[in-house]
């Protein structure tokens, strides 16, 4: 090392090397000022920014740890604990009076048809692709109220299409009805009991979901005026009168809303009991020999 360097042992440098937290002593003797710097740098010390060296252990006020709260102190031996607060009450919607509302408010067709496309309240909806509303003539003398949509009817966005669909066409066209039909004595108007599909439970809307989308269903007669209503299959005759059994029922008249009621039994069940279709042939000349009258 050079006599440049050996300066260092001297004036500034005597003061560097005492920054660098060189013992003083050291500083007398230059082999072991140099030991020691050379120490400092092989611990990773380069260079020398400041007066007076900082205890970078001493935090400012700002950044100190906060003081830890005191503990809980421990219930009593044997004492119950106190349970935690219930959550707050959400109050609970009548969907039932929901849909009377939203119903009556309709004043139309289409604005029934909105009405239950807005209606949130039935789970159906979260299932099915398509709202499956009404099919043929509104005005027509005769209104067919049908079972909640297969899934045929759920992605075609029409009640009654398919075998089965095409069976009912058959059936009333042999007393000269259609759901084509221009005119409104020959004509039909169909529409859906639910009128989403039902996913699971064999495809059968429950009890709780017929009667929250019955005041639609009034509604819709109230507002289509047919002469006569059939109730075909077992949820549209539960969902215009409260009660079950369309096997016992069908063929007998009755009334709904002061206007004459035929229940009959639904396509689907003619195609899986063939025999069946004996009551239904009773059934459709009963409606011919009543619109006839």
């Amino acid at each position: 090392m050079g006599n440049g360097d050996r300066c260092l042992a001297g004036g500034v440098g005597r003061a560097y090397l005492c920054a660098m937290g060189i013992a003083a002593h050291l500083l007398d003797d230059w082999h072991a000022a140099e030991a020691a710097l050379m120490w400092q740098i092989d611990l990773g010390v380069e260079e020398w920014v400041l007066d007076a060296p900082i205890n970078r252990y001493d935090l400012p006020e700002a950044v100190k740890t906060a003081p830890v709260a005191a503990p809980a102190v421990a219930a009593p031996r044997g004492a119950r604990p106190v349970p935690p607060a219930p959550p707050p009450d959400v109050p609970k919607i009548d969907t039932v009076a929901e849909g009377q509302r939203l119903a009556q408010a309709a004043q139309s067709l289409s604005t029934l048809r909105d009405a239950l496309a807005g209606f949130e309240h039935c789970e159906l909806k979260r299932g099915a692709r398509n709202l499956v509303f009404s099919d043929g003539l509104p005005g027509a003398r005769v209104m067919i109220l049908g079972e909640a949509p297969d899934a045929d009817e759920d992605r075609d966005g029409r009640p009654c299409v398919g075998k089965s669909g095409a069976l009912l066409d058959e059936m009333f066209a042999a007393i000269g009805l259609s759901r084509r039909a221009a005119e409104r004595a020959s004509a039909l108007y169909i529409a859906p009991a639910v009128p989403w599909r039902a996913v699971g439970n064999g495809g059968e809307p429950q009890a709780e979901d017929i009667a929250m989308l019955r005041p639609f269903v009034m509604r819709h007669i109230e507002l289509a005026q047919p002469e006569v209503v059939i109730a075909m299959g077992a949820t549209p005759f539960e969902a215009l009168t409260g009660t079950t059994g369309i096997g016992r029922a069908r063929g007998r008249w009755s009334q709904v809303m002061g206007r004459p009621l035929l229940p009959m039994l639904h396509p689907n069940y003619l195609l899986r009991t063939p025999a069946a279709k004996r009551e239904a042939w009773a059934d459709l000349l009963a409606l011919e020999a009543r619109l006839t009258t």
